[in-house]
């Protein structure tokens, strides 16, 4: 192993060792107890600084810790412990609590009294079912606690809108060791939806908004069809604030029906956006100096962006950049649930100039696709997408090898099929679950070449929390790759695959891993294998370190080529935002070749996956 390996691997040891503090419990604990218990009462006499400072001092922190103590038992339900507080010592006070928790009581039948009017009776056996609250388990005051707001949310759910409680009565019979709760519960009326109302004014069609209910007129309440509407309002993107809920009772319509009342908060209709790309990342074979990369390579962009314009919370961008790397002058069009909720028209259309160090080329190009969003993180989409322009690009002599430079006029019809499945718990900051992607494109070529081929990849990232609270996560990225159907030197060069970047792997340049042509120009291939290990470690509230180790490979065959792997190692700072990280990161080849930098650094929002 390097010794740049060996420096990661330390680096990812110590960002797994967590870190320990020592502070002085307030009052021993004394007393036969198991575990468990004993555990709880420490934590929940709680600790302070230092010692004592006299024996007042002590007498005072032990009886705090009793009633503390105390306060515990009965709400694990021991009700029969006997608790003392003593203090030890002069000259070095000790404060001390001895406990004998007593024998603990269990959970009687539960019992559920409804005050009129009451649910119909299938509906009450189903709810004192939902219950959870077995007679015979320990009678903890937090379990009868949560057993009430089952009851409640579990009446909500099969239409009680208006279901609440009164105060309960809980008896606890000390002669049967026995807690016995018996519930208060008002439900209400059972409640059936009327439409939408939109109640602010806005650009918005309300008939529009009211198509989105996923419910019609005279259905029972379900509150995750209240939930599901506000979501597809809101995954517009176009609302800074939306709300959903039911209308009050005195506003039932004469059917007996209740209204759903939406408002929305409209974000500013236009937006202007400007901003300037900063990289000193080079495409010269003969570079090694450290460089600092960012997606796109150099340059300006602009955004012009109009919400709203139709009404449907629809998205209108015109997009100009012109960068080293690609410049464009573009339109995008989004329409929200369009023909049906939770499907996305995206149109798009844009000439482009691209100039990467594998080929150049100049087009026109037009996109269409539709995205249904299944649940709430995931979705596949298909489409269809057009590319008729002038490519350069740098191939090479099959005989020779030597490189030469090739110009066609291609135009590049491609069917597009896609899925994303979302199993993380955060989009920017995932702390556990898992991801997976997968991309297939069926492509035809004409013009000055002609040929069918089918590109397709996938992606699988997990993320584990191995301490409580997450602050130590090990997260792993695995993504494959395959062109069929097509040889290497007729495909478009656009079509190939290359690694490398910050989205890849870290470490190496823009289409810096794989071969090259003799020349040091990125060749591409026709599969590609990636791989990253990364150790996510929180330090404090505010920062996140993190060390990885990434891998890649391009090869000239349809199946992934294993044998010509290259690695990177590398550090780096997360920077907890509201919003999501703001991620640093250093990276460096372990097998650099000819015009590979010695390190590369990466600034951008969000984890590196």
């Amino acid at each position: 192993m390097t010794s740049a390996a060996t420096t990661v691997v330390i680096i990812m040891l110590g960002l797994a060792s967590p870190f320990t503090a020592v502070a002085d419990p307030r009052a021993q604990v004394r007393g036969e107890l198991d575990g468990p218990l004993r555990t709880q009462i420490e934590r929940a006499i709680g600790e302070v600084d230092g010692p004592p400072a006299n024996r007042f001092e002590a007498r005072r922190r032990a009886r705090a810790a009793m009633e503390s103590a105390e306060a515990l038992l009965r709400s694990e339900g021991y009700y029969q412990s006997t608790l003392e507080d003593l203090v030890e010592g002069d000259t070095a006070p000790v404060a001390i609590i001895t406990v004998i928790p007593g024998q603990r009581f269990l959970i009687a039948p539960p019992a559920i009294r409804y005050i009129a009017p009451e649910p119909d009776p299938a509906t009450a056996a189903e709810v004192a079912a939902e219950i959870d609250l077995q007679p015979g388990s320990p009678g903890r005051s937090v379990d009868v606690i949560a057993a009430e707001g089952r009851i409640v949310a579990s009446l909500t759910r099969r239409g009680y809108a208006d279901a609440e409680t009164q105060p309960r009565r809980v008896v606890v019979d000390h002669a049967a060791y026995t807690v016995q709760p018996t519930y208060a519960i008002v439900s209400g009326e059972l409640v059936r939806l009327d439409g939408v109302r939109l109640e602010t004014r806005g650009p918005t069609n309300p008939d529009w908004v009211a198509a989105l209910a996923p419910w019609v007129s005279g259905e029972v309440y379900d509150p995750e069809d209240v939930a599901e509407l506000e979501r597809r309002l809101l995954e517009t993107g176009v609302y800074d604030g939306v709300g959903v809920a039911l209308s009050p009772i005195d506003q039932t319509t004469v059917e007996g029906n209740r209204p759903v009342i939406v408002s929305l908060t409209d974000r500013p209709r236009r937006i202007l956006e400007a901003g300037i790309t900063a990289s000193t990342a080079t495409a010269s074979p003969t570079a090694t100096a450290a460089t600092l990369t960012t997606a796109g390579g150099s340059g300006i962009d602009a955004l012009w962006t109009w919400y709203n314009r139709f009404g449907r919370a629809d998205t209108l961008r015109f997009e100009a950049r012109l960068t080293d790397l690609d410049s464009r002058l573009g339109v995008n069009l989004s329409l929200p649930h369009w023909r049906r909720p939770g499907q996305t028209l995206a149109l798009a259309t844009a000439i482009v100039n691209e100039d990467t160090d594998a080929y150049r080329r100049l087009a026109f190009t037009a996109a269409a696709d539709l995205r249904q969003r299944l649940g709430r993180t995931s979705y596949y989409s298909y489409g269809v997408g057009l590319d008729a322009g002038q490519y350069d690009e740098s191939r090479f002599d099959p005989i020779t090898q030597a490189p030469i430079d090739v110009s066609r006029n291609l135009a590049i019809l491609t069917a597009r099929g896609a899925a994303f499945m979302d199993r993380s718990n955060d989009a920017l900051n995932p702390t556990s679950g898992y991801r997976f992607t997968a991309n297939v494109q069926p492509t035809a070529v004409t013009g000055e070449d002609s040929l069918l081929f089918l590109k397709a990849e996938t992606q699988v990232t997990a993320y584990l929390p191995v301490q409580d609270d997450a602050k130590t996560v090990l997260a792993g990225r695995i993504k494959l790759g395959s062109i069929v159907g097509g040889e290497e030197l007729t495909i478009p060069a656009d079509r190939l695959f290359y690694s490398g970047g910050g989205g890849s792997v870290r470490g190496f340049e823009y289409q810096g891993v794989g071969p090259r042509l003799p020349d040091n120009t990125p060749r591409g291939g026709l599969s590609l294998f990636e791989v990253s290990a990364e150790v996510r470690r929180d330090i404090g509230e505010s920062f996140q370190a993190v060390a990885f180790v990434d891998a890649g490979a391009i090869g000239s065959s349809e199946t992934p080529d294993f044998s010509n792997l290259r690695y990177a190692v590398g550090a780096g700072v997360r920077y907890k935002l509201p919003f999501g990280p703001v991620r640093f990161d250093i990276a460096m080849p372990l097998d650099k070749r000819e015009g590979d930098a010695a390190f590369q650094i990466y600034i951008s929002i969000g984890q590196a996956f």
